[in-house]
């Protein structure tokens, strides 16, 4: 592993960093949050005319730039330092690379490219709130996350040789405002079930919503992480497979597991930068805020809180870095993403916490800058926690405690409490 950057990867980081410096204030961000997409559409539009952001990790023959993970986790990195509202994750980081691996030809042709170019959003919809799971980051993905054939979930079924959906799912990444939905839905009946990837696009070419789909955006903690419930009710859907599989589903279960390897190492670097910068913000306030005569910021009680989350930051940045090389690499390395977004999470909660305390009576304030990094830790390991079962997943597809269980947590192996109680369950 060469651990230096090249200078193309650093010129990303660069630009990117500057110019949401200028855009992307505390007000600015809550004013974005705020709108009906959850984001600001013209800086998005910016990012992805003059930066790419959404391509980064495309093949050129799609419109892309020909990156690869760790590129993305870089921007993932800088955007999460701003807490950036958009629809970065869903579109770049769930949706395109599924798109990529399971559509036949003419899918790819006409949705990657308005994707690369920021013309269009995406996101993946998963049922109950398992999007960890689906991505293999803290179970296994070959369950019955996604419906399992028995009521509930999202089921597809053939009418007339054409595909149809029916079920609905909460906790939608960016679910209200994406362009293009990638719904993962089971079908067939109980016995033999399987899991599917299926594309729907939220409107029709007069603008109007798609008939049978309603999307409501959830009220969330994180302002800047919009989540919405999908309600589908005979949806038409296109299948995300080429040819029909014949009745086995591990091509979807695959394509999920290695986009939750990738999709682990940006989430991971995102809230690496997230860290990054309410330590800074932090460190520049202990600087400035006296008592007793004095900044707060000389007295070796604080010195010594602040070097203990300098650590948990470094730490957590180097492992998100590796998690990244080894997401791109031609063999990947099992459970390095969900160990690395389980560090970043853990020094993310920390950093925000601590934020807080250290500004004091200010820092506890809703208007604080402080809380949106407070806010960000939370929801995220909600979404995609909790962190004792990332570490545990990992642990467990490494090997290191024998074979787990039915439901991946080693509850069916004498080793399973140990494994749980080595990983901090």
């Amino acid at each position: 592993m060469d651990a230096a950057f090249t200078e193309e990867q650093d010129e990303i980081r660069r630009t990117l960093r500057t110019l949401l410096a200028k855009r992307c204030g505390p007000d600015e961000v809550r004013a974005a949050a705020r709108t009906p997409t959850g984001h600001d559409q013209a800086l998005w539009r910016q990012l992805a005319g003059q930066l790419g952001l959404p391509g980064l990790a495309l093949p050129a023959t799609y419109g892309g730039a020909g990156c690869g993970p760790t590129e993305l986790a870089l921007a993932c990195e800088e955007t999460g330092r701003a807490l950036l509202p958009a629809p970065l994750i869903g579109t770049a980081v769930l949706a395109a690379p599924l798109i990529l691996a399971l559509g036949g030809e003419e899918q790819r042709a006409a949705l990657l490219p308005p994707l690369a170019a920021g013309e269009l959003t995406a996101t993946l919809v998963v049922p109950g709130g398992r999007l960890a799971t689906a991505l293999a980051l803290t179970g296994p993905n070959d369950g019955d996350w996604a419906g399992g054939g028995r009521s509930g979930g999202i089921q597809a079924r053939q009418v007339d040789g054409a595909w149809r959906l029916y079920g609905e799912a909460g906790q939608v990444l960016d679910g209200h405002a994406a362009d293009v939905l990638v719904v993962a839905a089971h079908t067939g009946g109980f016995a033999r079930s399987r899991t599917l990837l299926l594309a729907v696009r939220a409107t029709g070419p007069d603008g109007a919503e798609t008939p049978g789909l309603l999307r409501t955006r959830q009220t969330a903690v994180d302002e800047t992480r919009p989540q919405a419930r999908v309600e589908l009710r005979d949806v038409p859907a296109q299948l995300l497979l080429g040819p029909e599989p014949a009745g086995d589903d591990g091509a979807v279960t695959a394509a999920l597991a290695d986009t939750g390897a990738t999709a682990a190492a940006c989430l991971a670097a995102e809230a690496v930068g997230a860290a990054d910068a309410a330590l800074s913000r932090t460190v520049d306030y202990v600087k400035e805020r006296t008592q007793f005569g004095r900044p707060i910021g000389s007295f070796q009680a604080v010195q010594h809180r602040l070097a203990d989350l300098y650590v948990a930051v470094q730490a957590a940045r180097s492992a998100a870095y590796y998690a990244a090389w080894a997401a791109g690499g031609a063999r990947g390395e099992p459970g390095a993403g969900g160990l690395a977004l389980a560090q970043a999470l853990e020094a993310l909660r920390a950093v925000a916490a601590e934020a807080v305390q250290l500004h004091g009576g200010l820092g506890f304030t809703w208007e604080h800058p402080a809380h949106l990094y407070f806010k960000r830790a939370a929801c995220d390991e909600l979404l995609l926690g909790p962190v004792h079962r990332l570490r545990a997943r990992a642990a467990e597809r490494a090997g290191l405690f024998g074979a787990g269980g039915p439901d991946g947590t080693g509850a069916d192996d004498p080793a399973g409490p140990v494994a749980r109680a080595a990983v901090g369950a």
